[in-house]
């Protein structure tokens, strides 16, 4: 009995010095056994891993400077031929579509009516040309009368007179027979300019009237052709400057992608005002237009080439970075680590800006792989052209 109550009471009394003598205990085994354990895998102490990038080297080359905008192809001239005569379309001449010279038969107007108010303002025109000879003749006679004092000098007035009147009568049955050749002319209707057709607007057997706002077909000069472009406010400067120099400025023409020229011309004018709700400026350009690859009201990309600066020190558009002190780059040292340069960009064109200070010529600037990359970072160059498994084993790290 007394046992059992020395016992309860040594037992009751133990357990916060056995706890700390089992945690005492685990411990000395863990140290013990720490150098048993394999050791982790990962870079050791001081290695760290090595940022794949790819770069670029600065280069000294002629830089030319581009200006871009949108532009609308206009045709040189547009002409909607009516007839300027009334009568009967006989027939029409012309093919859809194609391309006429200027002074081409389009149609024809029958021609009948025509032909006969000119024959008769041609019988009028003999007509009175007979009264006018005869009228002359009495009047030498009278002339002749009157030195020899035979008739009253009333009698001459007069006839001189008449001989007045039928010479203005002759000129206007002139006009007249004149006028009636032009409308017989107008009968045949000729293409007035040079260029494409469009589609015919009235069928042979319509009855025409003149001045028909409808017309007959219209017309558009496409050989050369024109296009109308806007560029900010701001670039006008550099445009006026190489105009008052008497420069032909260089213009492409590309397609709605932005990829394809289709074709090359040259800068005709400047607009004399600036849009101030849109803060640009028309420009006019002039295309040849040979091969057709423009047509009218088609969208384009323009280019306009302005300047070149010559010898510039450029790097591509994507190597440049933006930070809270500007533009900056990164550049590969000699020992293969990263360096942050802040540099001061020039004019841009394409793919390619120019660097006013902050690189040299020959410098190594990172193109691919700065999302991962801080200054000191050592990096592994990665070829152009590398294959892409060998580019994203590269970029994973294994």
């Amino acid at each position: 009995m007394f046992d059992r109550e020395v016992a309860g009471r040594l037992l009751r009394s133990r357990p916060v010095w056995v706890v700390t003598a089992l945690l005492l205990a685990g411990a000395a085994w863990w140290f013990s056994g720490d150098s048993k354990r394999p050791a982790q895998k990962g870079p050791a102490a001081g290695m760290a891993q090595m940022v794949p990038v790819r770069v670029e080297v600065a280069r000294i080359e002629d830089l030319d400077i581009y200006l871009k905008g949108l532009g609308t192809v206009t045709a040189f001239n547009t002409v909607t031929v009516r007839s300027r005569v009334q009568g009967e379309l006989i027939s029409v001449r012309f093919k859809e579509g194609e391309q006429v010279k200027a002074g081409e038969l389009l149609a024809e107007i029958d021609p009948r009516s025509f032909e006969v108010a000119l024959s008769q303002a041609i019988g009028m025109q003999q007509q009175n040309q007979a009264q006018y000879e005869n009228a002359k003749r009495d009047l030498d006679r009278y002339r002749t009368l009157r030195k020899q004092d035979s008739i009253a000098p009333m009698l001459l007035d007069t006839q001189q007179a008449l001989v007045r009147k039928l010479e203005g009568q002759l000129k206007s049955d002139q006009a007249a027979v004149d006028n009636a050749r032009l409308q017989l002319d107008y009968t045949r209707i000729t293409a007035p300019i040079s260029g494409r057709l469009g589609l015919r607007k009235v069928d042979a057997g319509n009855l025409v009237i003149a001045n028909d706002p409808q017309g007959v077909v219209v017309i558009t000069q496409t050989q050369p052709i024109s296009v109308l472009f806007t560029l900010a406010e701001t670039d006008l400067p550099a445009v006026r400057s190489a105009m008052q120099e008497d420069q032909k400025l260089p213009v492409d023409a590309y397609d709605r992608s932005d990829l394809n020229r289709l074709a090359v011309g040259t800068l005709v004018t400047v607009d004399n005002q600036i849009d101030a709700t849109t803060g640009t400026v028309k420009l006019k350009a002039q295309f040849a237009n040979e091969n057709d690859a423009l047509f009218p009201n088609q969208f384009v990309n323009v280019r306009m080439k302005v300047r070149t600066d010559k010898d510039a020190l450029t790097v591509p558009v994507g190597s440049l970075q933006q930070g809270n002190q500007g533009a900056f780059l990164y550049v590969i040292q000699p020992d293969g680590t990263a360096a942050v340069r802040q540099v001061k960009v020039g004019a841009r064109s394409g793919d390619r800006v120019a660097i006013l200070d902050g690189v040299k010529q020959g410098d190594q600037v990172v193109l691919e792989g700065t999302d991962r990359l801080r200054s000191g970072a050592k990096v592994r160059i990665v070829r152009s052209d590398a294959p892409e498994s060998e580019a994203k084993k590269t970029g994973s790290g294994k």
